[in-house]
């Protein structure tokens, strides 16, 4: 049987973004895995406390969304920042999520950068690297999600760290595999639909349709689903729900 990871990117409540953390926790029943924010582009102690225990209780894969630190712009800032210092933010942040679930008795399951770190470092091996670095030195057992065939699946590979390429549900595609900038007006996918239709089209043909309408191979591990787009809840329950009609089993990836 086929297996495919739904994450969601969660604990982005923002008085910036208007969001709650009530729309979080109605998508667990939805997903398998979550990316939870740790404080630097969204979220702070009190929302990743809660969203843990939720996800506990959902029985979901827990990950890190660590950022660059830019609330005011929610992590999609581009910054020259040196490799150390991304390994830094990277590892503070992997550290205060990590006492939640420590509290628990439980540990992370992965991490995923999020924003303006994960498409920089999508691109810029140096930045990857850093990024891996401290993920490996912080437990060497974590699972490391990122963009298909990008430099962050490269540098994860490369440290021997374990794997998930990430698609996008409610993202569209630029010819070279990565996703159009948010500033393009055709960057997001509104239309459940089409959202499907794309999600389908990684899983079973193991390519996506770019914005100018080339065929781009991709592996398709896991799915994303943000949790801050409007339509988030709706595009979740229609892919969980056609997923399974497919007899595909919706898990998050063993770490061993």
């Amino acid at each position: 049987m086929l297996t495919i990871d739904i994450n969601c990117d969660m604990g982005e409540s923002t008085l910036l973004w208007q969001y709650s953390i009530e729309k979080d926790i109605d998508l667990l029943k939805y997903i398998s895995s979550v990316n939870l924010a740790c404080g630097f582009h969204a979220g702070d102690a009190h929302t990743m406390h809660e969203l843990v225990d939720a996800s506990l209780m959902a029985g979901v894969g827990i990950g890190a969304h660590p950022s660059f630190e830019d609330k005011h712009n929610f992590g999609r800032t581009n910054m020259a920042i040196a490799p150390g210092k991304i390994y830094d933010i990277v590892l503070y942040q992997l550290g205060a999520l990590s006492a939640f679930l420590k509290i628990q008795g439980a540990v992370l399951h992965h991490v995923k950068p999020h924003g303006a770190l994960y498409n920089m470092a999508a691109k810029d091996f140096a930045m990857a690297e850093a990024i891996c670095k401290a993920v490996k030195d912080f437990d060497a057992g974590l699972i490391f999600y990122g963009l298909s065939g990008s430099e962050l699946i490269h540098a994860a590979m490369a440290l021997d760290l374990k794997t998930c390429s990430e698609v996008f549900a409610d993202r569209i595609y630029q010819d070279d595999g990565s996703l159009t900038p948010r500033s393009h007006k055709n960057s997001m996918i509104d239309d459940e639909l089409l959202s499907l239709k794309q999600v389908l089209q990684m899983i079973e043909k193991r390519t996506v349709t770019s914005l100018n309408g080339k065929e781009v191979p991709i592996i398709a591990e896991t799915i994303c689903i943000h949790g801050d787009n409007p339509h988030a809840l709706n595009f979740a329950k229609k892919i969980y729900e056609s997923l399974k009609e497919r007899n595909i089993d919706i898990s998050y990836p063993a770490n061993q």
